[in-house]
């Protein structure tokens, strides 16, 4: 792969290259893309979706958005530290094309902003439950009916593929989705593939898959644009776009260290763990006297949480520009942190996350409620849905089928696409969106 094209300004239904150097430097393409997912009806209802902690009534523990835009923050730096020791490494990048480090830095942030906006309500356990009714559910009984890879992509809904479907996914008046350039949407897209055959190897592009059936000519159209490479001659898979590896480092960052941080200040984890991890990774930059001067312990977690972050950063950015001639080869097959010199550090604070925040009553508790929702929602909808296009459908079909958008593919002849169609719908909703739609049909009022 070479950065030139990787570097794509095109959008969907362009006709004339975008070439670098006729940007206006106010507003760049790569920054209309961050801007464009901002405003986005979809990246916005992230205000009120689960990030680890379903429906928290406190004021501190992160939400799909708030987490969402930590990470963008994080992957603009890591975008910029990587764009300036790459344009000193590759220059005619920049005297030839006209590139700049921030350039790299808004692909980064526009792709890391947009990363969970596929994400359904009730945080992980979301994707569990679409995928759980259509393999033990309702849903089983439409597995003859599609072929494998359509049934795979609903019984391992995956966030990932929801994902690109929103930012390229065409309906009227919209055509092309949100319409990011080309270089956004290939960092944004971790797992090159689609759904089957499933984890064929243990390289990273191979963790999950990206890509719906439905989507698949769209992404076929940005890997040759990109110039990714392809891994197999046999159905989707590519290489990653190199940048997608600090998308996923930012997230990767900030999860870890950001969970961690949700843990203690809802009194999950004990602060004395935090001072014991965290120090480990920043024994190089923390100053005794300033954390011991911080008189909350908000405060003192805030601190080590600011400097773990930064020494992770920057390791980040050196793990990229000593393997950037594996990454562009497609021979590099682990996240960047697998190679840190934190690595035990950093799992060990995993480890104390899902014991003590991830499997904690609170969590389990409200991941259970969600299954319901949603496992209630998808047998309405499917029915009522299916039930209209074959003519069957009954007064109660009908009211359903009244309260959902117009967007929603009722009455297409194929039924991957109206069982997929449902499944996005879900997806979209807020936690407490869908809890209101579950209270409707349950006639538990409003």
């Amino acid at each position: 792969m070479n950065w030139e094209q990787l570097l794509s300004l095109k959008r969907f239904g362009d006709t004339n290259k975008r070439i670098r150097k006729e940007q206006d430097e106010n507003r760049i393409g790569f920054e209309v893309d961050y801007d464009r997912i901002i405003f986005s009806s979809e990246f916005r209802s992230l205000q009120d979706k689960t990030q680890v902690i379903p429906l928290s009534n406190t004021d501190f523990v992160h939400t799909r958005l708030t987490h969402s835009l930590e990470v963008s923050v994080v992957g603009r730096s890591l975008g910029r530290s990587v764009g300036h020791k790459l344009l000193e490494k590759h220059p005619h990048l920049k005297n030839i094309h006209g590139y700049h480090p921030n350039d790299f830095g808004a692909i980064v942030a526009a792709a890391a902003l947009a990363h969970d906006i596929g994400n359904p309500p009730f945080g992980h356990s979301g994707e569990k439950a679409i995928g759980e009714f259509f393999i033990n559910g309702e849903g089983k009984g439409y597995k003859a009916q599609l072929t494998p890879k359509q049934y795979q992509d609903l019984c391992d809904f995956e966030g990932n593929a929801n994902g690109f479907k929103i930012l390229t996914e065409s309906r009227a008046g919209r055509p092309g989705g949100i319409r990011l350039s080309y270089a956004t949407l290939g960092a944004f897209t971790k797992y090159p593939k689609e759904s089957l055959p499933k984890k064929p190897t243990k390289h990273i592009a191979d963790k999950k898959y990206g890509v719906f059936q439905s989507e698949i000519e769209n992404f076929e159209d940005v890997a040759q644009e990109l110039g990714l490479l392809k891994r197999t001659d046999k159905g989707l898979s590519y290489s990653r776009h190199p940048l997608t590896f600090l998308v996923e480092a930012a997230d990767d960052i900030c999860y870890t260290i950001i969970d961690f941080e949700d843990g203690i200040n809802l009194g999950l984890i004990q602060e004395e763990y935090a001072l014991e991890y965290l120090s480990k990774i920043i024994r190089k930059n923390i100053i005794p006297e300033h954390y011991y001067a911080l008189e909350t312990q908000k405060d003192r977690i805030g601190y080590l949480r600011a400097l773990a972050i930064g020494t992770l950063i920057n390791e980040a950015v050196d793990i990229f520009m000593a393997n950037e001639e594996a990454i562009l080869s497609g021979d590099f097959d682990c996240a960047l942190l697998d190679k840190s010199a934190y690595e035990a550090q950093i799992k060990d604070v995993i480890k104390i996350s899902i014991d003590k925040v991830y499997q904690s009553t609170e969590v389990i508790d409200k991941e259970i409620v969600g299954y319901g929702v949603i496992n209630t929602l998808l047998s309405t909808y499917t029915s009522a849905v299916n039930n209209s296009y074959n003519n069957t459908a009954s007064n109660y079909d009908t009211l359903i089928l009244k309260g959902l958008p117009d967007t929603l593919k009722t009455n297409d002849k194929d039924l991957y696409t109206r069982l997929l169609s449902v499944c996005h719908y879900v997806s979209l909703l807020s936690d407490s969106k869908a809890i209101l739609d579950y209270k409707k049909i349950k006639g538990l009022g409003f």
